[in-house]
Parts: C-alpha cells; structure tokens; sequence
C-alpha cells in the first residue's frame, strides 16, 4: 500500500521542542518533493516547509524560519521535521506530503501538536 506514516508531535511547553517524522511504505521518497504543512483550528492550511527532490535544497515559512528543520533519511525512508523553541502560535494539525509528476501525491494523516503550559 503507498502510503505516509506520520509520527511524533503531542504536548509541549512553550520553548520545547518535538520531532514529526513522515515514513513512506510502497515508495521511494527521494524521488519526491517533500512539504509539511499545518492547520490550526479556524484557518486554512498553510506551508510551513519543503524539501527539493533535485537538490535537496529547502525553504521555510517565514514564522519557523530559523526554528524549523526539514530533512530526509534515504536509508530509512524517511522525512523529518524538528521543531525547536516551540511557542503556542505553532499549534496545529501537522501534515506532510510527498509529490512528483506525472502528478503522484500522497498525504500523511496528519499529527497534532499542541504548544501549551
């Protein structure tokens, strides 16, 4: 079955920092662009990062830019997101997605993360 498994993400105070990761089963995902996004409650989904197939080069939204991480492990199939000093505003439903053409698109199920004290 081609599909993302989505783990990590929960409860954290404001400053902590949580680890999302996204595995892909029934596909390869280096031959993938790979985005997380979130949504919080009330607002639309939004961007938050992404990751190149061609170069791995990644761009971040400008709210996570410097706090945020995206990266791939090949051997295991896997992408990651580390979030570091984590504040209330990042609390949402953490998705990612992994895409190329002609277009494949595959979606996580997404993961909650709540920043509270």
């Amino acid at each position: 079955q081609l599909q993302l498994v989505q783990s990590g993400g929960g409860l954290v105070q404001p400053g902590g920092s949580l680890r999302l990761s996204c595995a892909a089963s029934g596909f390869t995902l280096t031959s993938y662009a790979i985005g997380w996004f979130r949504q919080a409650p009330g607002k639309e989904r939004e961007g938050v990062s992404c990751l190149s197939s061609s170069d791995n080069s990644t761009n971040y939204a400008d709210s996570v830019k410097g706090r945020f991480t995206i990266s791939r492990d090949s051997a295991k199939n896997t992408v990651y997101l580390q979030m570091n000093s984590l504040q209330p505003e990042d609390t949402a439903v953490y998705f990612c997605k992994a895409d190329r053409s002609p277009p494949y698109i595959y979606w996580g199920q997404g993961t909650q993360v709540t920043v509270s004290s």
